[in-house]
């Protein structure tokens, strides 16, 4: 007796339009040559250091004389190949082209001028324009720097997070530079290695984030009305009940910019000052009817 096979349905994935494909270029070139800018003229010459992959290639570079592009896009390749395997063509596409434009646009850059010599400046301003290179890269779906994709496949095989890896990886890293270089230039590696990463989260998730907002009170359609009617956001009612008193309870469900959670609080306060208020951040908000503006 033959054994029916399971079909699977194929399913056809739509190309990204032109224009958003060209966008989506021509941002992750910006950024790549951004990172670029970052270590050849505030970095590099400094003797300051970024963590990951390109940590270790500005020892390398330090050590052999190579140029720093070159020794990037060597010891990225075995990483851009194991996102294609793990992660997915796409990621890998971006990650290979933004790694590329950032190799070329390094060694194009080697011997260009530095713009100052003051190490407090070069550490901050190269961690702010490295962040916002690195953040329009990941952004956009690309990465660059294979620490990334490493800690990412680590993390689901070890009980650490991508972000505790990537730190394990970059406190070696940083004591390498240390004893290479010197201490002090080590500290103002990690100066800038927290200054690239708080600019990273802003390119990312942006300096009006959104944040979703639940309320539980017992006046929840006139809170409701007042959000439609004074912030001009949607809201969703929920139905939910007490696990002490047993009672039906009507939750408020919506989502509000940073800049709109005080005004929120002062709906909530004149309206019903004992409601449950729980507000978090969210990284990300597609569809409906939810638009990002200024309050006026």
């Amino acid at each position: 007796m033959d054994i029916p096979q399971q079909i699977t349905p194929q399913i056809k994935h739509k190309s990204l339009p032109r224009k958003i494909l060209f966008w989506r270029i021509a941002l992750i070139t910006l950024g790549a040559v951004l990172m670029a800018v970052a270590l050849e003229l505030f970095l590099v010459p400094n003797n300051i250091l970024d963590g990951g992959i390109t940590g270790i290639s500005i020892i390398l570079a330090h050590l052999t004389g190579w140029r720093l592009g070159f020794i990037i896009f060597i010891l990225n390749i075995p990483f851009i190949y194991l996102g294609y395997k793990q992660i997915g063509k796409t990621f890998a596409f971006t990650t290979f082209y933004g790694i590329f434009i950032l190799s070329i646009a390094s060694i194009f850059l080697h011997d260009a001028i530095v713009v100052t010599d003051d190490l407090l400046l070069d550490t901050v301003f190269g961690g702010i324009v490295l962040g916002i290179g690195v953040g329009i890269v990941i952004r956009y779906g690309g990465s660059l720097d294979g620490t990334e994709v490493l800690s990412i496949l680590l993390s689901n095989k070890l009980p650490f997070s991508v972000g505790e890896v990537i730190m394990f990886f970059n406190f070696f890293i940083f004591a390498t530079a240390g004893f290479i270089f010197s201490w002090e230039r080590a500290m103002y590696s990690i100066i800038t290695y927290f200054v690239a990463f708080k600019v990273i989260d802003i390119v990312i998730e942006g300096l009006d984030e959104s944040k979703s907002a639940w309320i539980i009170s017992e006046h929840a359609d006139e809170i409701g009305n007042a959000i439609l009617a004074r912030l001009g956001r949607g809201v969703t009612y929920l139905k939910g009940e007490g696990a002490y008193t047993g009672d039906d309870k009507k939750v408020i469900f919506c989502v509000i910019t940073r800049l709109e959670e005080a005004k929120l609080k002062s709906i909530i306060e004149e309206l019903d000052d004992s409601a449950f208020l729980a507000v978090s951040n969210i990284a990300e908000v597609r569809g409906g009817r939810f638009r990002k503006k200024h309050i006026h």
